[in-house]
């Protein structure tokens, strides 16, 4: 079963780079892999970015942001699964590669876009230390907060039909569940 709405909170990885494409999300070598739980140890194992340590870093993450192009290159379902199996359910982005983007809402995962201010802003504020994330998907914000810092509440927009598959849990159980 895909994602629920309670899984879009927690502690926030902040990727400090544009264009991270499905390669470095999950390296192609990984894809003969038969399941889901099989990719977990793999994810971002081939990102290059100054301070990132996979093994360190991913652990107990739900949420990231980033920059802009997130998901870039091939179209493999792969990389949302990857993030998926790892507990990171939401992605927040200046924008997405279109095809990358719409995997994560058939996975029941969201992909937020913010505006490129407002990713500058989380990037200054919350990127240096600890940083936990809320969402509140029935008012449409998220609220960001880090330890000796005040929080801050942004509001954040997705289609109708894309909230309809992250509240059925994906495209799979809302096609279940609606034919």
């Amino acid at each position: 079963m895909g994602a629920t709405h309670e899984t879009f909170s927690g502690k926030v990885l902040f990727l400090d780079r544009d264009d991270i494409n499905t390669d470095e999300i999950i390296p192609a070598k990984y894809l003969t892999e038969i399941t889901k739980t099989a990719l977990k140890p793999y994810l971002l194992e081939d990102l290059k970015l100054e301070g990132f340590d996979p093994a360190r870093d991913i652990s107990d993450t739900q949420v990231i942001v980033t920059r802009s192009n997130f998901g870039c290159g091939s179209s493999r379902e792969h990389a949302p699964w990857a993030l998926e199996v790892n507990g990171i359910n939401l992605v927040i982005a200046q924008d997405f590669s279109r095809i990358f983007r719409q995997n994560m809402y058939n996975c029941g995962m969201m992909a937020v876009e913010l505006s490129a201010e407002q990713i500058e802003q989380l990037f200054s504020r919350f990127s240096q230390g600890p940083c936990t994330l809320r969402t509140d998907l029935a008012a449409m914000t998220f609220t960001f907060s880090s330890t000796g810092r005040e929080s801050l509440t942004l509001p954040f927009s997705i289609s109708g039909f894309d909230r309809t598959l992250v509240e059925a849990g994906g495209w799979v159980e809302f096609a279940d569940s609606s034919y």
